[in-house]
């Protein structure tokens, strides 16, 4: 048996503003905070002497490893973003940075924030572009209706509320 595993799809290449500024403000502290902290700190624990049994050079190494890895995932995603700042032309449409509120069978109400997805774990509310909810929303009019395929049967939402308000707070 093999370790082929098949590529998956690309993500999203859509940002908000608020979520491009928390990705250039992570890579702004890698870059000038935490790798010259760690670079200094892997410099002193080589300067100890015998390295193959210096915990604080090798998992310094790791360390560095770690970030350089994660600087380069940054800077690559940054470079392929597209940041969406206005809002559509039809505002009554449920498109990327929407906050959409459903109702579902029972009527119980949700309402979630449409952004991309290096993003969503911002808030609960966030839902990726990518997620299966999101898609059935994108393109949906105010008052439509969506149904959703889950592991536990169709599930059935009316689209009750679209709304494009930059930094909408939850519940407005």
């Amino acid at each position: 048996m093999g370790r082929y595993r098949p590529p998956s799809e690309p993500a999203s290449q859509y940002i908000t503003p608020e979520g491009a500024s928390r990705m250039r403000a992570e890579l702004e502290a890698l870059w000038r905070q935490e790798r010259p902290r760690v670079t200094e700190a892997v410099a002193a624990a080589a300067a100890q002497g015998d390295r193959s049994e210096n915990a604080e050079y090798t998992y310094g190494k790791r360390r560095l490893r770690e970030i350089d890895a994660r600087v380069r995932h940054l800077r690559r995603r940054l470079d392929g973003m597209t940041v969406v700042e206005a809002p559509p032309s039809d505002p009554q449409r449920v498109f990327f940075g929407a906050w959409v509120t459903l109702e579902d069978e029972t009527g119980a109400e949700q309402r979630y924030r449409i952004v991309g997805p290096d993003e969503f774990d911002l808030s609960p509310q966030y839902i990726s572009m990518d997620a299966p909810l999101a898609r059935a929303l994108l393109g949906k009019a105010l008052d439509g209706d969506v149904r959703l395929e889950t592991p536990d049967g169709p599930r059935h939402y009316v689209i009750v509320d679209v709304q494009y308000a930059r930094h909408a707070p939850p519940g407005s």
